[in-house]
């Protein structure tokens, strides 16, 4: 009788350390949280110009905050030095990812937007995702079925877009013909959601590691659609649904797959279903889906290595883990010669 209750003392001697240290662990979590958050909300919010009627003359970075549904809205703006004002240049918008903002993806070192930018002579825009923050990090977009307090908000990212692209076009001599969108993840499917709803106004999208989870859609007329996707994505999954890393599943989505996805965009703008392969290696496969209405055209880039990353970028410092980015093809040069070549925008 001694030996069965010493043993059932020692057990509830490890079961009450193991609840303190479950206790602690919260208590621990919850503290850093609350100090995390409080530093968030103490950043300050980004210098920006509301002066939305000068034209924009000569070549730089400008930042500019806009008055969207009650909420202060804010976008970078990289003119080239090319650019003279004397004629019709292509615009590019560029959406960061889920939880990051508009610093990170114009951060050269990660994504090379600007130099690219440079080198093309193209406009590119970084507007900045729905933040709780004063300071618009920790960002989302709302992209249909996701994501964070975009989507838990209802945000009218279709809306703020369209008041961006009402400035840049009174600001600076673009090309309408040659209006542009890609994004990273959650950017990606801020992307397809533009393809959806403002197909008017955008020729032709890229999406990176991010595919269609829109809940309408409705597209006016066909559109250019370039994918590029890792197979081994741990995060938005290559064959559907989101990666075990996601840990508050509310601010996510059971991911479409890259297959349905494309699957949608080839049916919708007519395609031939059956693709030719314009690249293969041990390391990356491109597809090519013609035959479309209008001249459009559906590409796949599907690498074997690189996670959940922008090809031939770096991964920011907030977002390292998983596979580093693949080096088998640069996401922004494959980009450009994908709207270079395509027919309906020469």
């Amino acid at each position: 009788m001694k030996k069965r209750n010493s043993m059932f003392l020692w057990i509830y001697i490890i079961f009450s350390i193991l609840i303190l240290c479950t206790c602690a662990r919260g208590y621990i979590r919850s503290n850093l949280k609350e100090k995390f958050q409080k530093k968030m909300k103490e950043l300050p919010a980004p210098n920006s110009s509301t002066d939305l009627m000068s034209p924009i003359t000569i070549p730089g970075d400008y930042v500019f905050s806009l008055n969207h549904k009650d909420q202060i809205r804010y976008y970078k703006i990289h003119v080239p030095k090319s650019y003279t004002g004397d004629k019709l240049v292509p615009l590019l918008f560029v959406f960061h990812g889920g939880g990051g903002d508009m610093d990170i993806q114009s951060n050269e070192e990660y994504y090379h937007q600007i130099s690219k930018s440079e080198e093309i002579g193209h406009v590119v825009v970084f507007p900045n995702g729905y933040s709780v923050y004063q300071s618009g990090k920790l960002a989302t977009w709302n992209a249909g079925n996701c994501c964070g307090e975009a989507k838990k908000n209802n945000s009218d990212d279709i809306g703020f877009v369209k008041a961006i692209l009402v400035h840049i076009k009174q600001s600076l001599k673009i090309d309408p013909k040659k209006i542009f969108s890609t994004g990273m993840s959650n950017g990606a499917m801020m992307s397809y959601q533009l393809a959806c709803s403002m197909t008017d106004q955008f020729s032709a999208i890229t999406a990176v590691a991010g595919t269609d989870n829109t809940v309408a859609c409705r597209p006016t007329k066909p559109i250019s659609i370039f994918h590029i996707h890792a197979k081994n994505d741990d995060k938005v999954l290559f064959y559907g649904g989101a990666g075990s890393s996601f840990t508050d599943r509310t601010l996510i989505t059971d991911f479409v797959s890259v297959p349905k996805t494309i699957s949608k965009w080839v049916e919708f703008n007519g395609c031939n279903p059956k693709p030719n392969i314009v690249l293969q290696t041990d390391e990356v496969k491109c597809e090519e889906y013609s035959e479309c209405k209008d001249g459009v055209k559906v590409k796949l880039c599907i690498t074997e290595d690189g996670g959940h990353s922008w090809p031939g970028g770096k991964k920011p410092s907030l977002l390292l883990g998983g596979r580093p980015p693949t080096k088998a093809l640069i996401a922004n040069d494959v980009m450009w010669d994908f709207f270079n070549l395509n027919k309906q925008f020469r």
